[in-house]
């Protein structure tokens, strides 16, 4: 897959329009305003590294909300998919399909020697900016820490 670089802090996240696995239609831009956005891309559902970076973001759940953040995972796994694997794992957070990998190719998630869809996270203010990218397809679950802190720093600087 050929595409732009992974978005770079400072950037605009681009909207997106994806189906949930509640069949229920998410953009990014229903957030706009309002949350700080953790927006997970991982490669498969049900599978040893997403299972154990999902229930990391399933375990670190309720304070990211406190925090103000909504956590989305996207995946080209279909919304039937994700929700066998939320209702497995009892994930919280909202799991979205991107079948044909366009909105990870916009946000510029390359996949590992172009057989592996990548695994970047991206933290994304309340202004649609991207304030914090990881990407690491081996520490899966260095994605949760690392975007938590971001997140409560978002809003600590928020508060004031």
């Amino acid at each position: 897959m050929l595409g732009k670089s992974t978005l770079s802090v400072g950037e605009t996240a681009p909207d997106f329009s994806l189906q949930s696995q509640k069949r229920e239609t998410v953009k990014l831009s229903d957030f706009r305003g309002k949350k700080t956005v953790v927006l997970f891309f991982y490669p498969k559902d049900d599978t040893p590294g997403c299972t154990a970076e999902s229930c990391a973001f399933r375990d670190h759940y309720d304070a990211f909300a406190e925090a103000g953040a909504e956590v989305l995972g996207v995946s080209a796994d279909s919304a039937g998919s994700h929700q066998q694997f939320a209702d497995k794992y009892r994930l919280p957070m909202t799991l979205l399909s991107d079948p044909g990998g366009e909105t990870a190719a916009r946000y510029g998630v390359k996949s590992l020697f172009g057989l592996l869809p990548g695994r970047v996270t991206f933290v994304i203010d309340r202004d649609g900016i991207v304030r914090h990218a990881f990407s690491s397809q081996l520490r899966a679950t260095r994605h949760v820490d690392e975007a938590l802190a971001v997140v409560k720093q978002l809003e600590a600087s928020r508060r004031g």
